[in-house]
Order: C-alpha cells, then sequence, then structure tokens
C-alpha cells in the first residue's frame, strides 16, 4: 500500500466542510485509489459505518445506468434512510451526461452532474467527494461550476519521498529510478525498463494523448505530437508561443501562429501533463510577461516521450524540483535579477540574472537554485551569483546532485543534497 498522507490530510481538514470535494489530477495518478481505498479505510477507521459511504464507479459498464443524472440522484437519495452524516464518494463523475430536463416543455434547460451535487448539499447530512478526468470541468472552472461550493485537491504522481517509502529495492537505487520513471504509482510494480518504458509511452499516446485530441477536437493532431516533443526537450528553457511558431518555421518549415500554439498548450496544462512557470521580477516585485517555462507534471513521462533519451540530469533535477515545490503547496515562479554594471569601456549597461524558482506560500518565499555540483570555488560563485544580488532578507538555497551534510557559506545561503531536500520538507528551515 502507498501511503498518500498528504492527500488524505487535506481531505480529513475538508471533511463536512459543506463542499464539494473535487479530486482532480492527471489520470493514473492515483485519485480513485485515494478516495475509494485511502479516505474510505479512514471513514471506516474514525467509527463510520459502511452502510453510511456511498460510493459508485461511473466508469463502471455496471453502473451505465447512473451516468444519466436524473438516476444518479435517485440512486444515492434512496440510499439516505437516515439522519446521520452519509459520505458519497463518486469515481470518473464526468462520465455523467448533461441532459435536457425532462420536466420543462421547450427551451434549453439542461441537468448535469453538478445539478445532482449541489442537490445533495441541501441535505446537511451528505458529504460529496468526485474523482474526474475532465480537466477543464474540473481545474479552472470548478468555482463558476459549482456556483462556489466546489472544493478542489490537486492529486500529483507520487513525490519523491512517497516513491522511496514505497520502493521495494536498494534504496541507494531510488533516485536513479526516480529521475528515469518518475512517480506514476503503477511503475513502482514493474519490474524491468522494458516494462516501464512501454508503460509510459502506451500511457501518453493511448490515454493522455488521445484525450487531449478527442477533448479539444483538434484538427491537426500532428502539430500537437511536435510541439510535445519540442516541449519534452526543452523542459527549463525560458519560450514562448512566438519562440515556438518560429522553430515550427525554421525546423518544420510549417507556418503555425502563435495563437495555435497557445491554444495547444492550453489544452496540455489543462490534461495535467505540463505546468507554466512565469518571469517574477524580484527587486521590481513584479511579473515581467513571457517568456516563461515549461515542465512537465511527471518525470518519467517526459523521458518516455522522448524514448529516453536527452536525459540531461541539470533539467531532469530542475523540473523535480519544480513539482516537489507545488506539491508543498508553493507558488512557483522563475525569478530575475536586474542590475546595472559597467563594461569594459566605462559604458553602463544592464543584464537579467536569473533564479531557478522563487516559492512563495503566505508570509514565507525561499529563492531556491538548482545546480549539479558546486565542487569548485567558481562553480559555487557562478551559480550564487543571482542569490547574491537579492537584498532581501527570504532565504536562499542551493540544490546539488550529491548527498551532503547541509551547510551555509560567508553570506548565509543554504547548500542541500537533492535527496535531503525532497526527503526531508523541514531542511528549507535549517
Amino acid at each position: 500500500m502507498i501511503e498518500r498522507k498528504k492527500y488524505l490530510n487535506l481531505l480529513v481538514d475538508k471533511k463536512e466542510n459543506g463542499l464539494v470535494k473535487v479530486v482532480t489530477g492527471i489520470r493514473r495518478c492515483g485519485k480513485s485509489y485515494l478516495l475509494f481505498q485511502i479516505y474510505y479505510d479512514y471513514l471506516l477507521s474514525v467509527g463510520v459505518s459502511a452502510d453510511h459511504i456511498i460510493t459508485l464507479a461511473l466508469d463502471d459498464v455496471e453502473n451505465i445506468q447512473y451516468r444519466n443524472p436524473i438516476e444518479l440522484g435517485n440512486y444515492i437519495r434512496n440510499q439516505i434512510t437516515d439522519k446521520k452524516m452519509y459520505y458519497v464518494l463518486l469515481d470518473e463523475i464526468q462520465n455523467v451526461a448533461t441532459i435536457k430536463n425532462p420536466y420543462v416543455q421547450g427551451g434549453e434547460d439542461t441537468i448535469g452532474f453538478v445539478d445532482v451535487l449541489n442537490g445533495l448539499l441541501h441535505k446537511g447530512n451528505v458529504d460529496v467527494y468526485v474523482t474526474g478526468s475532465n480537466s477543464k470541468m474540473l481545474s479552472s472552472d470548478i468555482a463558476t461550476e459549482f456556483r462556489g461550493r466546489g472544493d478542489e485537491i490537486r492529486v500529483n504522481p507520487l513525490s519523491f519521498a512517497e516513491f522511496y517509502a514505497a520502493y521495494e529495492g536498494d534504496k541507494r537505487n531510488a533516485w536513479k529510478e526516480y529521475c528515469m520513471y518518475g512517480g506514476m504509482p503503477y511503475v513502482l510494480s514493474l519490474s524491468s525498463h522494458e516494462k516501464k518504458s512501454r508503460y509510459l509511452s502506451d500511457l501518453f499516446s493511448r490515454t493522455y494523448l488521445s484525450d487531449v485530441l478527442e477533448r479539444n477536437k483538434v484538427n491537426n493532431p500532428d502539430i500537437l505530437e511536435d510541439l510535445l516533443n519540442v516541449i519534452s526537450s526543452s523542459i527549463g528553457s525560458l519560450t514562448n508561443p512566438t519562440k515556438l511558431s518560429n522553430t515550427f518555421k525554421s525546423v518544420k518549415n510549417r507556418a503555425i501562429s502563435p495563437r495555435t500554439i497557445d491554444y495547444y498548450l492550453n489544452y496540455l496544462i489543462d490534461a495535467f501533463l505540463i505546468s507554466k512557470a512565469y518571469r517574477f521580477d524580484i527587486k521590481g516585485k513584479k511579473y515581467i510577461g513571457t517568456p516563461l517555462k515549461y515542465y512537465f507534471t511527471d518525470i518519467g513521462l517526459r523521458n518516455a516521450r522522448l524514448n529516453f533519451r536527452q536525459m540531461e540530469e541539470n533539467h531532469i533535477m530542475e523540473n523535480i524540483i519544480f513539482n516537489e515545490l507545488l506539491i508543498r503547496g508553493f507558488n512557483v515562479d522563475v525569478g530575475v535579477v536586474e542590475y546595472n554594471y559597467k563594461d569594459a569601456t566605462g559604458k553602463s549597461k544592464k543584464t537579467q540574472l536569473e533564479v531557478d524558482f522563487v516559492a512563495s506560500l503566505a508570509d514565507k518565499r525561499y529563492y531556491i537554485q538548482s545546480a549539479l555540483f558546486v565542487g569548485t570555488e567558481e562553480k559555487r560563485l557562478q551559480e550564487t551569483n543571482s542569490l547574491n544580488r537579492i537584498d532581501d532578507s527570504f532565504k536562499k538555497i542551493v540544490v546539488v546532485k550529491d548527498n551532503i551534510v547541509p551547510w551555509h557559506d560567508e553570506k548565509g545561503i543554504l547548500y542541500v543534497g537533492i535527496e535531503q531536500f525532497l526527503l526531508d520538507e523541514s531542511v528549507m528551515e535549517l
């Protein structure tokens, strides 16, 4: 059993809060397991009787009649026979159809699952949890769809700490395995590179890519595939739709408008395949706009997309750190430090230095640099040049590949190894 304590705690914290708990995330990342195994067992452990937990998998053909919203509502209400609290757990809620209201003649009045779920909340003794894969409905539009009564819980593929805890081989190999195959839970049960790579490749093409093409009615799937290849090859690089359009023109000899590329990028974001990080002017305390950076939600999927070529450790490590910060609840931006200097002729010039990540949460902020190594003084100064030009008091951290004893330099910058950074959240406070 893979423990997902962070998400269980989120569900427990939101228990009986009067909102529909909407569990979102990339497909096959463990949403159903979280709800129907981990959370179900938790409810039993705190004294909830099994007959007060109503579960329904709407992707199961045996439950096909409940894809009709009226049938679904009637089924759930018929299970509620007393005034005690009932917990309703529904999987793949997007399979419920939107139908014309049979009680209204004429007009465009319709009924969908949102009406059913919001209606259940009116009973007062019903606590509702749903999972689903239609990311547009279950992410950016949750507040609108549920009329302010939806509460999103984003589930990610396994963090390195979760992967490490469940890894049954030599723990010294866990980091290499994670960098190669990522954190999709099923990968842990596979025994060879051939099986793992085939699973990830098939998952990408037959599930995620097919979903995006079908959901968004993409007319040019080859463009989307080429765009995925470009993004996969350039994780952590600054880009924007215009630059990508120019790449298509110069490399593929195809004229693809920046607007079309922007649409396709948003399709991939809506499907939870990639995330974007905006640039933030640290001294000016403002967002700069494009270009920005794109990272994969799971590094194993990115690697599989490239047939496990282009395995650059620095880019992979940067992507993993980005995902870890998101999992910990931070807002994550790419930092920009602008400063003036004089060139060899004495002429005043302006330049920009980059901080890999500005991680913000409430009143906390961390400046984080990802570096494979800082074994020489020259390399260390190069990696910390941008950090040393930030004049506020927020913590500055350099994460290196090697397993090292955490230490601070004379300017207070913390140096820590990647595995300790990922396994021990408290290390950020050293």
